[in-house]
């Protein structure tokens, strides 16, 4: 393993799949990590959140989750753009944008990932899966 200023690592003790390695050479896909103690699946962690195991596998993600929060942001951006935390179908939860008008983003609406990342973030983007009727708007 090599260190960014090119100088040999040392590997550390334990398992070093909990890195985020990848799986295939997609770069369209949201790898995760599964503790293959107790099955927990996480995003970005060092850890098992639930028991702490650091052995932990990589996986790619089907792309596919539900809006579990939305916010509109004005801040630091031209035009309005959404914030969404998505759950995905794996069991874990990510930050990322929903493509569509930002006040059109809801809570429960079904979201796959899309081809493309935010530029300016690297953030996943997402694509709603179904259009939601909505009488009262």
């Amino acid at each position: 393993m090599y260190h960014h200023s090119g100088n040999m690592a040392r590997q550390t003790a334990g398992s070093a799949t909990g890195l985020l390695e990848p799986v295939a050479p997609a770069t369209d896909a949201i790898l995760f990590q599964r503790c293959t103690w107790c099955g927990t699946a996480m995003y970005h962690r060092l850890l098992c959140p639930v028991c702490q195991c650091g052995d932990l596998r990589t996986e790619r993600s089907e792309g596919v989750g539900t809006v579990r929060h939305s916010t509109v942001v004005h801040r630091n951006t031209p035009v309005a753009r959404n914030v969404s935390l998505i759950e995905l179908t794996e069991g874990f939860v990510v930050r990322g944008r929903v493509m569509g008008p930002p006040a059109a983003i809801h809570s429960g609406d079904r979201v796959r990932m899309s081809t493309v990342k935010d530029p300016v973030r690297g953030e996943p983007v997402f694509q709603l899966l179904d259009e939601p009727y909505r009488a009262w708007h």
